[in-house]
């Protein structure tokens, strides 16, 4: 892992919020996250919301970075998330190591060079399987298919020159994707578990019947996605290792 030697604050850009009400039952998504996290970050957490005007740190001053999900599209090209998109691109060029989450996943594809659309297979949303079809340190040892949370419409339809396809899902090509040296995306939530997938599937429980899927069997094949989550551990623990 590239910047050895350092071991300081963790920082959370938080690009939107749950549904409201997994928001008043959990929380927001740093709340997630840090709880998905456990005891895996004992140093400092930060935290600045891009969708503010608050000054984002040096990149020197960081040494990691989680990219939050959000029902915003990075289609929208709003300036939040443009200036959101040049300060990843400074972050992978400091190869800080870096973590893009649904949304998140989306905004490092199209930072550096890839297109993000609407996914023309349709909406992915519950507990979902993954295939794995790359060697990775992020994905090395979970079982296959990794079994994970989802809830997106848009995918990263063009990846950018580089990056490297780590997991697939039926609906999903490009589901967990290796940026860079220090970057990876995963296009799932590994801090959803089966409460807050279950809280989206009921949030938007009118929208998906609309679109044909059945509810109900969404709500009842929901799980923690346990393998998911360690998605997100293993790359705290592989920032820990360097």
């Amino acid at each position: 892992m590239p910047r050895s030697g350092r071991f300081g604050p963790l920082l959370l850009l938080v690009a939107g919020d749950p549904v409201p009400a997994v928001q008043a039952r959990r929380g927001g998504f740093s709340t997630l996250i840090r709880e998905a996290a456990g005891d895996l970050w004992p140093a400092a957490w930060s935290e600045v919301d891009l969708r503010t005007d608050a000054p984002l740190p040096d990149p020197a001053d960081v040494s990691a970075v989680v990219v939050t999900g959000s029902a915003s599209s990075v289609t929208e090209r709003a300036p939040w998330i443009l200036r959101g998109e040049e300060y990843l691109r400074s972050l992978v060029r400091a190869e800080v190591p870096t973590f893009g989450i649904c949304f998140g996943h989306q905004m490092l594809g199209q930072a550096l060079g890839g297109s993000v659309s609407r996914n023309p297979r349709g909406r992915e949303i519950g507990t979902v399987p993954f295939e794995i079809v790359g060697d990775d340190p992020l994905l090395e040892g979970l079982p296959d298919p990794l079994r994970a949370n989802a809830t997106h419409v848009d995918t990263v339809s063009v990846l950018p020159e580089g990056a490297r396809i780590l997991a697939r899902t039926a609906l999903e090509p490009h589901a967990a994707v290796r940026f860079g040296r220090a970057a990876w995306g995963v296009q799932f939530h590994p801090e959803m578990d089966a409460d807050v997938v279950r809280g989206y599937v009921e949030a938007r429980r009118d929208v998906l019947s609309g679109e044909g899927l059945d509810v109900d069997a969404l709500v009842a094949s929901a799980d923690d996605a346990l393998a998911g989550q360690l998605t997100l551990r293993r790359f705290l623990s592989l920032i820990r290792s360097r």
